[in-house]
């Protein structure tokens, strides 16, 4: 390019004009392509990377999914009776009982689901509620699941009770149940026997409500079984 120089106002003023060459190559000067190059200031570079770096620890933080952690039997009960109180107010306890997921692994005296079945006096009506710390692929949805209703009577041999009489958790009746001499020989001798958790209320096994916990895959084929009062943890009897 060439410079070529002129006054304005009494300030020289200096333009660049394109090389007198361009004419043998049979370009004309209005067919000329001139490109504007922008500057950036220095902080306007620093700003932008300075973002870049500081979405990416975002982005990964993201990405990390939280454990999904097994949970007691009162705290899922808990759970589920706040969506039964909105089902009905004077819903109480009928039965608890373990789930277990694939998607968490079980702890002592806590599981990945439990299910309960609540129960209105005054509809004379039942539910079945589960609750679960993850979306299962055995068909158990994260959070707490109503089930349907069905008809209820009222019988002898299983009551009902109030949710207020659970102050005792799975993990403390673990612990009672353990302290029986041939429950801890029949757990240190079958390590891999799974613990599970029944509480109800069954006047024919136990004259309050109760924590059944019991060593076995089902209930009809379990080792050993102990049952610990839910309202103060002490041991009532054990059953094999």
């Amino acid at each position: 390019m060439a410079r070529g120089s002129r006054r304005v106002g009494g300030q020289a003023k200096v333009a660049l004009m394109p090389d007198p060459s361009y004419k043998k190559h049979g370009v004309t000067f209005q067919s000329m392509n001139f490109q504007k190059v922008y500057v950036l200031p220095a902080t306007a570079v620093f700003a932008l990377l300075a973002g870049c770096s500081s979405e990416a620890p975002k982005e990964a933080a993201k990405k990390v999914a939280k454990p999904v952690v097994a949970v007691s039997g009162q705290t899922a009960l808990f759970e589920m009776y706040k969506t039964a109180r909105s089902w009905n107010g004077d819903s109480a306890v009928l039965r608890l009982e373990n789930l277990d997921i694939p998607e968490a692994k079980a702890e002592p005296g806590k599981y990945g689901a439990w299910k309960a079945t609540f129960v209105s006096f005054e509809k004379q009506r039942k539910r079945e509620f589960t609750y679960a710390v993850a979306e299962s692929s055995v068909g158990v949805h994260k959070g707490v699941f109503p089930g349907e209703e069905s008809a209820y009577r009222a019988s002898v041999q299983n009551r009902i009770f109030n949710i207020a009489d659970v102050k005792i958790d799975t993990p403390e009746a673990l612990e009672t149940a353990k302290k029986q001499k041939d429950i801890a020989e029949i757990a240190a001798k079958n390590p891999d026997l799974p613990v599970q958790f029944v509480l109800e209320h069954n006047m024919q096994l136990c004259p309050v409500a109760a924590w059944r916990v019991y060593w076995g895959a089902t209930l009809s084929t379990n080792l050993g079984s102990v049952f610990v009062d839910a309202s103060d943890g002490k041991f009532i009897k054990k059953l094999h």
